[in-house]
This record gives C-alpha cells, sequence and structure tokens, in this order.
C-alpha cells in the first residue's frame, strides 16, 4: 500500500455509472409514482388571463392540473425563496405563484398523470391566453438603462491621463453572448410521500442542503421532515448552485395529491433556466515601446433578469495578472425580461479573461512584441487591487512548459505567414486564472476495529471525482486500502457542506478529512497508550502515523500497534469523530491558480472553415490530488473553452423574446470530430501557506484563457481580428 494522494486512482464510483447501478435524480422508485409534465408560457412578458384544462383533463390517466389557481400554499416573502447563493438584490422567482409572466418558457402550470407519457401529452393540450406586455430581450437595445455596481475593484492612478499619455494604446469591444448549460442529465426532482408527513426528494443539485433549506422555508416544513438526497449528478457545471424550479413543482404536487411525485424537464425546459449572461466590454491598455503598461481600463455590462440582480466580479483580473500604475474598473447590468442568469463554469473569468487577454494579445501586435514576452515583461508579483503576495503563483513556469511543449519559438510572429497545404495555420495563447477558494466543511469518519472506515459529508459529486479524491485523503491519513474507505455524501442528513462550486470543494472536504482523521489519530493513540506494556507509551501525537493498518513511531518503526489491536483493549469496536473545518484567512496572502494556454487552429483560405487542432493547457494548481482525475477535469474545460470560442451562442428571436436554438441539435457545442490534440502539463506547484495540503481546486481553470487562445490564433493565422463570440466562418467572411 503506497500513497493514494496524487495517485492517477480509478474512480471509485465508476463501476456503479458504467453498469446502471448508480441511481440518479428521475430513476428512483416509488409506489404510486405520479409523473408531472411543465407547461410553460409562450410569451415574455404579461399576465395569464385565462387557464383552459379541459382538452387535458379528458385525456385518460391525467390525476391533476396545477396551477396559481388551485396549487397548495406557498410562502409569501422573498426571505423564504433565498437560498444560499441568490443575488442579494431582487426577488427570487417562485414557480407557480400568480398570475405574473416574467420570461418566455416560465413553468405556468403543472399537469400530472400516471406516466409520463400522458402527462407529456396532456400538457400539450393546456391552452393559455395572456394579456401581453412590451419585453425587452436585446442588451443592445437597452444599453441607455444599464445601472452601475458598486466598483469591482478600486481604481489606481488617474487611468484615463496615463491612457492619453502612453507610447502604444489599445482600445476594443468584446462580446460574449448568453450561453446555457447542457449537463447530460437533465433536471429532475422525485419526492417520495411517506404518508406520515416526511418527504424524501431525490434532486438533482450542487448542494444538497441548500435545496433543504429551501424547501422548508418555501412549504414551511420542518428540517427533520425533509431529506434531500442526490447521491449522483449528471454534470451540472453551476446550473444546480440553486434549486430549480422543478423541486418546488414537485413537492406542491406531491403534498397536492398526497402521492409520491417525479418532475423531470425536457432538454427544451432546461434553457428556461438559468445562464451565463451576454456581456459587452470595453478595455483600454496603455503602454510603453518596451511594453511595461501605464494604464488599464476595463469596463463590462452585463445582463439580468427584472426580478433580480445577478452579478460577478467580471473586471477585475488583469489587477490579478499584470502590473499598472492606473487602472480603473467599472460593471453596469441591464435588466431584461429573461429569467435570472447563474454561474457558469469559471463564472466571470471565463468571460472577462477572453476579453483581457484578446485585448492583451492586439497590445503586443502593436507593440510588436512576442505574446508571451509581453505578459512576462508585465508580470505581477502581487494582487494589485490588496497589494498582497500570492500563496503560491508558479504561472512564470506555466509560460516556459507550455510553449516549449507547444513549441512556441517555431512561431512566425506575422499573419497569414504559416500554412498547412490551403490551411492557414495560427498559433495564438492567453493566460488563464482562477480563485484558489476554501469553505467551512464538516466530515465525519467512523473508523471500526475490522480496518474499515466510513467519511461522511453532504457535499456533491457533480461528477468531478469527489467520492474519489475523498476516499484517496482518508486512505492516506487513516493508513488503509481504498478498498477500505467508504464514502458518504450527497445527503442533507449528514454533516455540514456548502454547495459544489467555485472549485472550492476538493481543496476544503480533502482537508476537512485531514482535521477529523486527527482527531481519529488522537484516540487511536490514547488507547495504544492504555495497552499494557505498549511501545508507543511515551509518544506524542506529531511523532506517529497511521500505515498499514498500524499506528507506528516515525523515529522507530518497530514501535508500532495494530489499530485493531489498540481498539479491542480499549473496548471499543468503533471510533466516530466528527469535526468542521475553518480556512482562516490573515489577510496576507492572494490565492489563485493560474495557466498558460496555447492553441493552434487551421483556417480553410477559400471557406473560413476554423479548425482547432491543437492546445496545451500549463497548469499550476497547487497539489494534485489525482493524476487521472484532475486531467480529465482540466481537458473538459479545454474542449468548452472551444466551444466558447467557435460553437456556443443562445439565440433569442426578440420579436418574440424566445429562444430559438433551445435543443443540442441546433445549439452547436464541441464533438468527437472538432475535437484533436490536447495536451495538458500539471506545472509542480508547492503551497504551504493555503491549507495542509497545499491544495488548489481544478474545476474552472481549465476553461479559462482557452477562448482568447483560440480567438487569438485565428488573429494569426487570417489577420483578422473578431472581438464577438463564437467566432464562425460568415463573421471572418465579413472582415475584409
Amino acid at each position: 500500500m503506497g500513497s493514494y494522494i496524487g495517485s492517477p486512482a480509478s474512480r471509485v464510483d465508476g463501476r456503479d455509472k458504467v453498469t446502471g447501478a448508480a441511481k440518479y435524480a428521475g430513476e428512483f422508485k416509488a409506489s404510486g409514482l405520479v409523473h408531472g409534465s411543465v407547461v410553460g408560457s409562450t410569451i415574455a412578458r404579461g399576465r395569464i388571463a385565462s387557464i383552459d384544462i379541459g382538452e387535458a383533463m379528458k385525456v385518460d390517466g391525467v390525476i391533476a392540473i396545477l396551477s396559481h389557481e388551485n396549487r397548495p400554499p406557498m410562502a409569501d416573502n422573498d426571505k423564504a425563496y433565498k437560498d444560499d447563493v441568490a443575488p442579494d438584490e431582487g426577488s427570487p422567482f417562485r414557480p407557480l405563484y400568480d398570475d405574473k409572466i416574467r420570461f418566455s418558457g416560465q413553468p405556468i402550470a403543472l399537469v400530472l398523470a400516471e406516466n409520463s407519457e400522458t402527462a407529456r401529452f396532456a400538457a400539450s393540450l393546456v391552452r393559455m391566453s395572456y394579456e401581453t406586455a412590451p419585453h425587452v430581450t436585446d442588451i443592445y437595445s437597452k444599453l441607455d438603462d444599464a445601472f452601475a455596481l458598486k466598483t469591482p475593484a478600486k481604481p489606481r492612478g488617474d487611468a484615463a491621463k496615463a491612457f492619453a499619455a502612453s507610447d502604444v494604446r489599445h482600445h476594443g469591444e468584446y462580446y460574449v453572448p448568453i450561453e446555457h448549460h447542457n449537463p447530460m442529465e437533465p433536471y429532475a426532482s422525485t419526492v417520495t410521500w411517506d404518508g406520515g408527513g416526511k418527504i424524501t426528494i431525490y434532486d438533482k443539485t450542487q448542494g444538497v442542503q441548500n435545496v433543504h433549506r429551501y424547501v422548508c422555508g418555501v412549504f414551511d416544513l420542518k428540517p427533520e421532515d425533509v431529506r434531500i438526497m442526490s447521491p449522483f449528478v449528471g454534470g451540472a457545471f453551476g446550473s444546480g448552485l440553486r434549486p430549480q424550479y422543478q423541486v418546488a413543482l414537485a413537492v406542491l404536487a406531491a403534498r397536492a395529491l398526497e402521492r409520491s411525485v417525479r418532475v423531470v424537464l425536457t432538454r427544451q425546459q432546461m434553457y428556461s433556466l438559468g445562464y451565463r449572461p451576454a456581456m459587452i466590454q470595453r478595455i483600454e491598455l496603455g503602454a510603453k515601446t518596451d511594453g511595461e503598461i501605464d494604464a488599464i481600463t476595463h469596463d463590462a455590462i452585463t445582463v439580468t433578469s427584472q426580478y433580480e440582480d445577478f452579478h460577478r466580479r467580471e473586471t477585475i483580473w488583469s489587477n490579478l495578472l499584470y502590473k499598472s500604475a492606473n487602472a480603473r474598473y467599472a460593471h453596469k447590468l441591464v435588466r431584461l425580461d429573461l429569467a435570472t442568469p447563474c454561474d457558469m463554469r469559471a463564472p466571470s473569468a471565463a468571460t472577462g479573461v477572453y476579453a483581457l487577454e484578446s485585448a492583451m494579445d492586439e497590445l503586443a501586435v502593436a507593440l510588436e512584441l512576442d505574446p508571451v514576452e509581453l505578459r512576462l515583461r508585465c508580470y505581477s508579483e502581487r494582487d494589485q487591487d490588496t497589494g498582497l503576495p500570492y500563496s503560491s503563483k508558479s504561472l512564470r513556469e506555466c509560460y516556459r512548459q507550455g510553449a516549449e511543449a507547444f513549441g512556441w519559438d517555431k512561431r512566425s510572429p506575422e499573419p497569414r505567414t504559416m500554412r498547412d497545404g490551403s490551411e492557414l495555420v495560427g498559433w495564438g495563447m492567453a493566460t488563464g486564472i482562477w480563485e484558489a477558494l476554501q469553505v467551512p466543511i464538516t466530515v465525519r469518519i467512523a473508523l471500526t476495529a475490522n480496518g474499515r472506515a466510513q467519511i461522511s459529508c453532504a457535499t456533491s459529486d457533480i461528477g468531478t471525482g469527489t467520492y474519489t479524491i475523498m476516499a484517496q485523503v482518508a486512505a492516506d491519513m487513516l493508513g488503509l486500502p481504498l478498498e477500505s474507505i467508504d464514502v458518504r455524501l450527497g445527503d442533507s442528513t449528514l454533516p455540514q457542506s456548502p454547495v459544489e462550486g467555485g472549485s472550492w470543494i476538493a481543496a476544503s472536504v480533502s482537508n476537512g478529512i485531514v482535521t477529523t482523521a486527527n482527531a481519529i489519530r488522537e484516540e487511536l493513540l490514547r488507547l495504544a497508550k492504555g495497552m499494557p506494556n505498549s511501545s508507543l507509551a511515551t509518544t506524542t501525537l506529531d511523532s506517529i502515523t497511521l500505515s498499514g493498518g498500524m499506528i507506528v513511531s516515525k523515529q522507530n518503526n518497530t514501535h508500532a500497534v495494530t489499530i485493531a489491536d489498540a481498539m479491542r483493549h480499549g473496548g471499543v469496536d468503533q471510533i466516530v469523530q466528527e469535526k468542521t473545518t475553518r480556512f482562516a484567512n490573515d489577510g496576507s496572502h492572494a490565492h489563485n491558480t493560474h495557466s498558460a494556454v496555447f492553441a493552434e487552429v487551421k483556417v480553410d483560405e477559400q471557406l473560413g472553415v476554423i479548425r482547432a487542432t491543437r492546445i496545451v493547457s500549463a497548469v499550476a494548481a497547487g497539489r494534485i490530488l489525482n493524476a487521472k482525475t484532475a486531467h480529465s477535469q482540466v481537458m473538459g474545460g479545454m474542449v468548452w473553452g472551444m466551444g466558447m470560442a467557435l460553437h456556443e451562442e443562445t439565440l433569442i428571436d426578440h420579436n418574440f423574446g424566445r429562444i430559438m436554438n433551445a435543443n443540442i441539435a441546433e445549439y452547436h457545442v464541441p464533438v468527437n470530430a472538432d475535437v484533436h490534440d490536447i495536451e495538458v502539463i500539471f506545472v509542480d506547484e508547492q503551497d504551504e501557506i493555503i491549507n495542509p495540503l497545499g491544495v488548489k481546486g481544478l474545476g474552472e481553470i481549465g476553461i479559462v484563457g482557452v477562448p482568447a487562445a483560440i480567438a487569438n490564433a485565428i488573429y494569426h493565422a487570417t489577420g483578422k481580428r473578431v472581438r464577438d463570440l463564437p467566432i464562425t466562418l460568415d463573421k471572418l467572411s465579413r472582415i475584409s
């Protein structure tokens, strides 16, 4: 038995997933199960004038149809609908609450039937009449009404004056469209009704305890009467951070019928949920001829709904990457008649860094500097906003290793000078950055005398490999083989965990396991010391380790006691410890992950077809817990970044306020034929400050920088600069 941390261990839940033993929210069985189908609005703004359910109720197998007119009671205050990640400002959406229409596709009725096919057919027969009101869904038509948010970062110096005096100046406007999550598993909730006033809800979510608090608040239920289960999640990427409306509808129906109910959203209805907001960014960069940046201005305008003010820190990233004595940042919101946006993989960084790194490439062209060299000349060792140094920052090494693996030194700097037959070849690069966040978390460990341990925490595994890394860390901390570790998660009755997002769970739960395992180790040493003639009688806690099922002295490995013997002599069959880990922020360091992304594109000179043929990402993210799942996470993010650059765009018919491509046939994402050579390099990075294990998160960093690297490569290939995503052949053809 060796060290599991850092090894490429296969997923401990892999067999369950490939054999079908893993059950998802829409698959759990319940006796007398009723199926619900959602009816969505066909207008973007107004109110429901009347509901005609006559034809739908005639369908054999239909049990009931719920709407705002006949639903069970729900809370009448905003506080009850607020969840852990809800925007501070605004009134959360209340499904089936009243007759007001806030966005196209809004759930306005729920058809309940004996099977899903019947429910869905009957839903198509529900007829609504509306009183329509004027709607606006186009960000560009509402720019005059944009309102400013609190400045995301404090200004430095006089950016306008410094920009005007700069030797070289760049100004650009960059656009990212609305993008929708398309996880493989649709949103679903199965509510099991036990007849005694208690309910268990199997829900697709990134936070079971967040959903638990939400359900209890909305329906005024006792916490002990509600249990949320989410053992497996088929992808979420931020869309499951907040409770989605199907869980409220399923609970409404279960309470109305006093039966178990399942509600599963269709692929089209998945587009009535949150999304990455559209974003217009304006960036000004002023520099000296040697590449030193004199001034940075980064302004952003993003979309939100009419009823909640959703925003993230879109413009801060240059503060963390590049030195500049003069900087100014601004962020405005535009309210549209759409659903509230939500977090989507690397929220704010995937979009904000796209604009920043595209602008840096344009500045490098204007300065006639290599893009990597420009970034090295502007390299910042401190957070420019706070002045704090980084707990670790191996970005220079990312540039070096990434460039070497890519062959960057063979790049011809002039656009349109590299070819492969009839295709123009372009090489571009960009920097990636994300926050290395940590959150309070509680872990319970139950160690039995027969050499098994159960690790319990309410956190989620949204497909990232949380089950596996929890097992690996626990195995090392307890000195047990991996197969002797059982992991329980995704259950609201387990010890406290926040939602899984922001790349914070791996670092948080792993170090949480360390904290609780230390308490287990302390108890084992106490038991071992109490044994007759114990070889560990004078040993201190710091000088022992657990290995191979034994308590062993670090100084003398012949001084050892088996865990089983210590527990037997102590008269205990099980040791249980539950500890909360909090991560102290002493305000002395900034914590981030970094990457350097290099991309090759090939563009057909006649047709304008773009292929991303090669991408290399060198990532510095502290200690890697699992080489295999970490590689998978970063590679998946890189493919998504390719989608942002070349494919993804939610298209809205602004005449109707309706999404036109609400399916995965017309909402384009990369498929196998689009993905060519991808290389992930993990740059060794020791961080003894951030946490005991030196771990940072990986979920987000893979996508950040990739869209800009591809956009910059397209410019290098063609000499044409496209500043609005996705970059498609029609946009290239419009540029002379």
